[in-house]
């Protein structure tokens, strides 16, 4: 049951790291203010780098990828082209990204509560990664 609960759990995680990669490359090159931009440059990099442990640890439980689901993908397309196409400031790309903050962390959280028996190792994982958006969440308060 630990195994499965942590290869289930490391999955989602990957999807999650994967999604917020694909958001913020969608506005990163709309965002106007430098350190916002630097900010999620680095936001960006965290991600791809927890992204490549969670890959390793994968592998080590001869497991795959996890890609986010594409009607995720496609509904955050949409609001994310709708939205700035009716307005284009840093405002606009704050406010989609703290949306998509909020539910990754809410999701991370439900996969915790769903894979209990997951190992310490995918639990450590996926806390840092709720931390990661919900610091990011944090510091985007201030472009909204």
């Amino acid at each position: 049951m630990e195994q499965n609960d942590t290869v289930r759990l490391l999955k989602e995680c990957d999807a999650g790291t994967k999604m917020a990669v694909s958001s913020i490359d969608e506005v990163l090159e709309r965002i106007q203010a430098p350190d916002m931009k630097q900010m999620l440059t680095k936001i960006k990099k965290d991600h791809e780098k927890l992204g490549n442990e969670i890959h390793s640890l994968l592998i080590e439980h001869d497991s795959e990828e996890k890609e986010p689901s594409p009607m995720a993908k496609s509904m955050s397309w949409v609001k994310t082209n709708v939205k700035m196409g009716m307005d284009e400031s840093d405002a606009t790309v704050a406010d989609l990204l703290t949306d998509g903050c909020n539910m990754g962390v809410k999701s991370l959280y439900r996969y915790m509560n769903q894979y209990k028996a997951a190992d310490s190792t995918s639990k450590g994982i996926c806390k840092s990664l709720a931390g990661i958006e919900e610091e990011l969440c944090r510091d985007l308060r201030k472009y909204l």
